[in-house]
């Protein structure tokens, strides 16, 4: 049977803390709705915008995968594994928190903020070695057509997550269509609009809106204007 979950952009969780100013999908924080707490292995996707020079204090984590995107601007990523980093728009970061990690992330500029996509997957393993990694996407893999971004293996395109996912992402002209064909069966996936519009099985999507699908191994998508769209395959169970 297919099921869709549709997540209009207006209805997210909203938070602002002046410095932070965060839109939560699935409930997280001070945020909580019984019916949004997950899809599947997908447990947290935070659209965050960080004010010049603030950021994230050192803080823990364990036992989930954790993955960023910058969406514009740069994040300075510091960690108890001796990483110190900046990741960058156009980049993807993931860090296994496994057994344990403390981190901080900053914005890297004093004069403007950056916009970030904080994601958590639940891993299909507890209690691994952390580990950390980023990579620059190719802009040139993802014009009109979907670019495999993370993958369960180390030797596949993208960084990799220790859980049978797949992200993709890619920039669309208006007026492309392009199917997607799940890598694995009974997985989800869940679409989630960055810049733009698209036609989702019947389902019109605008900037920032997310759709959940499941019973489906192959799904249409029909662009009305340039847009940017990532989408995130994960296990319905974990």
């Amino acid at each position: 049977m297919n099921n869709f979950i549709l997540h209009k952009a207006k209805s997210r969780g909203h938070s602002n803390h002046g410095w932070l100013e965060s839109y939560h999908t699935f409930s997280f924080a001070s945020y909580y709705n019984p019916e949004r707490i997950q899809f599947g292995a997908l447990r947290v996707l935070n659209d965050d915008i960080v004010q010049g020079g603030m950021g994230f204090g050192t803080h823990p984590h364990d036992n989930m995968e954790i993955i960023s995107i910058p969406l514009s601007g740069d994040l300075e990523h510091k960690d108890s594994m001796g990483n110190l980093q900046v990741v960058r728009e156009g980049e993807i970061q993931v860090m296994s928190a496994g057994t344990g990690i403390q981190h901080s992330e900053y914005n890297r500029n004093q004069d403007k903020p950056v916009n970030f996509l904080q994601i958590w997957i639940f891993p299909n393993k507890r209690g691994g070695v952390p580990r950390y990694d980023q990579i620059a996407m190719n802009p040139s893999k993802m014009q009109n057509k979907f670019a495999q971004i993370l993958s369960p293996s180390a030797e596949d395109e993208g960084v990799w997550i220790h859980q049978d996912a797949w992200f993709h992402r890619g920039k669309f002209s208006g007026g492309q269509t392009e199917p997607y064909l799940l890598k694995k069966k009974d997985n989800g996936l869940y679409v989630f609009i960055l810049e733009g519009s698209a036609e989702v099985m019947g389902h019109s999507l605008e900037k920032r809106d997310g759709l959940g699908i499941t019973g489906l191994e192959e799904i249409s998508f029909k662009f009305h204007c340039d847009s940017d769209i990532l989408l995130m395959e994960v296990p319905m169970s974990n």
